[in-house]
């Protein structure tokens, strides 16, 4: 992009509204299955969220279990008063789900209170389908709701969200009243959901406009969009909204969520910032942060991020085509609507190789966005960085985040994997030894058979450790190409069914959570040996989470 093309975008940006970046990425993002994080984890990207510049983090739903109000409580007390970097010079709103019921809301104000700025967000379903079967309720019975947990919520706090539930199902009129009846119960934001991603663009703005015009006081609440993908339209969706009114974007990183996932806070945001023309709007996120942030999430979670996913997809600035090349080197505008750097992709001006020093790695970390890193974390990765140029003659910025996400992005180490050993061939019974440091600090090793060395190996670690579980996905891919590539693996497990693991004391119901696990290595059994033992590590810590647990229905 020419110097002329940037001092016109910066032109087309000055003085425009503020879109509100709402991330709910911890909340609905983790409701994903399999995506279930611990505190530590929660800590992390809630702490990467603010240095991306999200204006409000939702951190959890703290009725959920005491594990959820234990992360939301510590994310108000430890990000909750951070400003360094932020582009809008303010801590970051730390927020807490409520259901409609003193109960819920007193819960999650006592979550987020900590923090210099926090926000209650109640909700409550308005569709008639929502309301006759679920809710089993009338409409005058669900306004006599809102009225009186918006009431209370605002004794407690003054920053107030409602949501009626299945907003893009509801009865536009019946909106009107609901939400005109909220704000003058002292809700300062209005949240218009498309619960089950069933509306289109024009149907979605439209109803944000209606909402705009006709609802009692409008001008005294921000209003905002929150829409799923059920029908791959939640980027679009959520546009609209903005372009008819909306000044606040409910997201999540990679688009995660429940069934098809919510909007994109990557896509969202760069439309914005790659079309001022057409948006007339900007946000406070420092675009550099979203691969680093994107990544994180997509580690800790286990959710791999799809290669031709828009913006932090693998393939989102690669070009192979003959044609797309050419134009390519004669101009980068012909084919890339925005440049790697705005998304924090930087070329390398560094080869990376064996003779590399410490210093060298450190200042390509930098580079990539890993100017945070502790000391220890530093040496960690430093070490696995040297184990693989010895193996490779060029380390790539791919290996790099490979190897971060396989050091850092890792749950609390309950079980530790010193070293395995595995047998197998197409004549041969696969067999794998292997050795684990438990928690008490003493190393045990066992040997196991299995239909192949991974099955072998998962074998092994099984008679260590003595966790029952099931396998439920398994995935291997090559970082980069080549035959010395690192292989990463994402695994799934799911507890069996027992006391110990499998059931909630409160339900005497099954739990269903799933646990993913991640790791890397140039040998795909290693792989997949760290990749299990991260998964068991997760569900091992969140035992006594589990504990806690309460069925909430949303």
């Amino acid at each position: 992009m020419d110097e002329s093309s940037v001092t016109q975008k910066e032109d087309d940006v000055a003085d425009k509204d503020v879109v509100v970046i709402f991330d709910t990425t911890l909340r609905d993002g983790e409701q994903s299955p399999g995506a279930t994080l611990n505190v530590e984890e929660k800590l992390e990207i809630a702490r990467q969220l603010s240095r991306l510049g999200v204006d409000i983090c939702e951190a959890g739903f703290p009725i959920a279990s005491q594990g959820d109000f234990d992360a939301v409580r510590r994310i108000a007390e430890e990000v909750g008063p951070l400003t360094e970097g932020r582009k809008s010079g303010q801590p970051m709103v730390i927020a807490g789900l409520a259901r409609a019921n003193e109960t819920d809301i007193k819960r999650a104000y006592d979550a987020v209170k900590a923090a210099p700025r926090h926000r209650i967000h109640t909700f409550l379903a308005t569709s008639d389908i929502h309301l006759q079967f679920k809710l089993k309720m009338d409409r005058e019975e669900c306004i006599d709701q809102v009225i009186t947990a918006v009431t209370y919520a605002k004794t407690l706090c003054d920053d107030i969200e409602f949501s009626p539930e299945d907003a893009g199902r509801s009865d536009p009129d019946f909106l009107v009243q609901v939400l005109g009846e909220a704000i003058k119960a002292g809700a300062t934001t209005l949240n218009i959901p498309d619960t089950v991603g069933y509306t289109t663009p024009e149907e979605f703005g439209g109803l944000i406009k209606y909402l705009i015009e006709n609802t009692p006081n409008a001008d005294k609440a921000v209003w905002s969009v929150h829409c799923h993908n059920d029908l791959g339209l939640a980027t679009a969706n959520t546009l609209a909204g903005v372009q008819n009114g909306a000044r606040q974007m409910e997201v999540t990183l990679n688009g995660i969520g429940e069934r098809a996932g919510n909007t994109s806070l990557e896509e969202v945001v760069m439309a914005i910032e790659t079309r001022p023309q057409t948006y007339k709007v900007q946000t406070n996120i420092d675009t550099t942060q979203i691969t680093r942030t994107s990544r994180m999430v997509s580690a800790y979670t286990g959710m791999v991020v799809q290669p031709n996913k828009a913006i932090v997809g693998a393939n989102a600035f690669a070009h192979e085509a003959g044609i797309h090349q050419d134009g390519m080197l004669k101009n980068q505008q012909t084919y890339e609507i925005m440049r790697p750097e705005t998304v924090g992709l930087s070329a390398s001006k560094l080869v990376m190789g064996k003779h590399s020093g410490r210093h060298a790695f450190r200042v390509r970390l930098e580079e990539m966005g890993y100017d945070d890193l502790e000391e220890q974390e530093l040496n960690a990765a430093f070490k696995r960085f040297k184990h693989l140029a010895d193996k490779k003659k060029v380390v790539t910025d791919a290996d790099i985040e490979a190897i971060i996400a396989d050091e850092i992005y890792q749950p609390q180490e309950i079980w530790k994997l010193n070293h395995i050993q595995v047998s197998c061939g197409d004549h041969s019974m696969p067999t794998a030894s292997v050795s684990l440091t438990g928690p008490d600090g003493k190393v045990y090793q066992d040997a196991a058979l299995g239909t192949g060395p991974v099955d072998a190996v998962y074998e092994a670690v099984n008679r260590i450790v003595g966790v029952n579980n099931r396998l439920t996905e398994f995935m291997i891919n090559a970082v980069t190409e080549g035959l010395d590539a690192i292989a990463e693996t994402t695994i799934r497990i799911q507890p069996i069914n027992d006391e110990a693991y499998g059931f909630n004391p409160q339900t005497n119901m099954p739990f269903s959570r799933t646990y993913s696990g991640h790791g890397a290595s140039t040998d795909i059994v290693v792989a997949s040996a760290r990749a299990y033992i991260s998964a068991l590590n997760k569900m091992l810590a969140a035992q006594d989470e589990q504990s806690s647990e309460v069925s909430v229905t949303a």
